[in-house]
């Protein structure tokens, strides 16, 4: 009797189970640290704003000068960002100031320039009366020193790193990537760019691995592509080894032909299998383990069926050890045609969304087809034994981006 396929979603709970999320950290300049997450927490060095400074174009007064009527002072000087001034303003004195200058010593608002009209080179006629405190920023408004701005385990973005440049900080302690092994099986591959001769046919399948690792913040470890013998496999996975890799994807040789050397090549070398085959399709020959502390992930060789599966579960297997959120791929969608009833194997089909929003899936879903996966945008996603779907039902998807 054949050996039971486990379920995606139990191969899925299997394959984080005790998976370790990396504790490394480094040092890295704002301009590398886009999509990394902190190690420790980010505090101010710096209380921001460091003074009062002018939220506008205008001129500083005391707001006491200003009547109901309004009022006509004279100019005493002007002040522009980044400059400081000695000026004190007095009774019946303004001073002309720019966007983010340090608001004088005796002013307490400033009165945007578009309320004044100038008479002369030294006065100034305000138009309409002012308040204490109009148009200034207070020194430490935003944040002070010693502030904690940001926490650890944080993903960095745009906006986080301009907090953090703005609190005195060149550069952040992150977690270091993840580090993903990739490696092509097969005597029939030959390198991307090398026209295939008889027989052979491209390594396309661990670019796609390589790509989707590096999209998921991993530094990619090519290992390249080893040949159909134990001694060419076990070089790779020494090689992965060596650069402490947190994880091994192999792309073939995972089935069971007389060909297929991948798992017996790491069982000798002291792998922990914990589970192969999986009940989805495309990618049933599925095998994961554990080979020391690098976890492996041996992807079927066809490239569809290898991208289906790392999709599914290597992308979050990588997200998890780099201490990133899941991605939010799966949602619902109209179904623009008809499905018939699935087996007893979960379904991705490829697919596309029509004009008006609705998933269209592809009449042709052989696995062997690259094309149609290129040009899907998304996968729909069949339990097993669905029941048939009309036109216009609701159907899971998994947006491919």
């Amino acid at each position: 009797m054949a050996d039971p396929l486990l379920s995606v979603e139990d191969a899925g709970e299997i394959l984080l189970e005790h998976a370790p999320q990396v504790d490394e950290s480094e040092t890295v300049a704002l301009s590398e640290a886009d999509g990394r997450v902190l190690a420790e927490d980010v505090a101010s060095r710096i209380t921001q704003p460091p003074f009062a400074a002018s939220a506008m174009d205008g001129y500083a007064v005391r707001a006491a000068d200003i009547g109901p009527k309004g009022a006509e002072l004279q100019v005493i000087g002007e002040i522009a960002a980044g400059a400081m001034s000695d000026a004190h303003v007095t009774a019946g004195t303004a001073m002309r100031i720019f966007t983010g200058a340090p608001v004088p010593q005796g002013a307490d608002c400033v009165v945007i320039q578009e309320n004044t009209e100038r008479r002369g080179d030294a006065n100034v006629f305000f138009k309409a009366p002012a308040s204490a405190g109009d148009n200034i920023r207070n020194a430490g408004q935003d944040f002070a020193a010693g502030d904690i701005l940001l926490r650890h385990g944080r993903l960095l973005n745009a906006r986080a790193l301009s907090l953090a440049a703005s609190a005195g900080h060149g550069t952040l302690s992150v977690f270091r990537r993840p580090r993903v092994a990739v490696l092509a099986t097969g005597n029939e591959l030959v390198p991307p760019g090398t026209l295939p001769g008889p027989g052979q046919i491209s390594a396309s399948g661990s670019v796609a691995i390589a790509a989707l690792a590096r999209g998921n913040g991993a530094d990619v470890i090519d290992l390249g592509i080893a040949g159909d013998t134990e001694a060419d496999i076990r070089r790779a996975v020494e090689k992965a080894v060596e650069a402490s890799a947190d994880i091994l994807i192999t792309i073939g040789g995972a089935s069971v032909g007389d060909h297929d050397l991948i798992r017996p090549t790491l069982s000798a070398m002291g792998m922990e299998l914990d589970f192969w085959k999986i009940a989805m399709r495309p990618g049933k020959p599925l095998m994961v383990g554990r080979l020391a502390d690098m976890r492996v992930l041996g992807l079927p060789g066809n490239p569809v069926s290898s991208f289906v599966c790392a999709l599914v579960f290597a992308e979050p297997l990588i997200r998890h050890i780099g201490r990133l959120k899941p991605l939010e791929r799966e949602t619902s969608a109209i179904a623009a045609s008809a499905l018939a009833e699935n087996g007893p194997r979960q379904h991705y089909m490829r697919g596309c969304f029509d004009a008006d929003g609705r998933v269209e899936i592809f009449e042709r879903q052989d696995s062997s087809l690259q094309a149609t996966l290129a040009d899907a945008d998304c996968l729909i996603i069949r339990p097993p034994f669905a029941a048939a779907v009309d036109a216009g039902q609701t159907v899971r998807i998994a947006k491919l981006g």
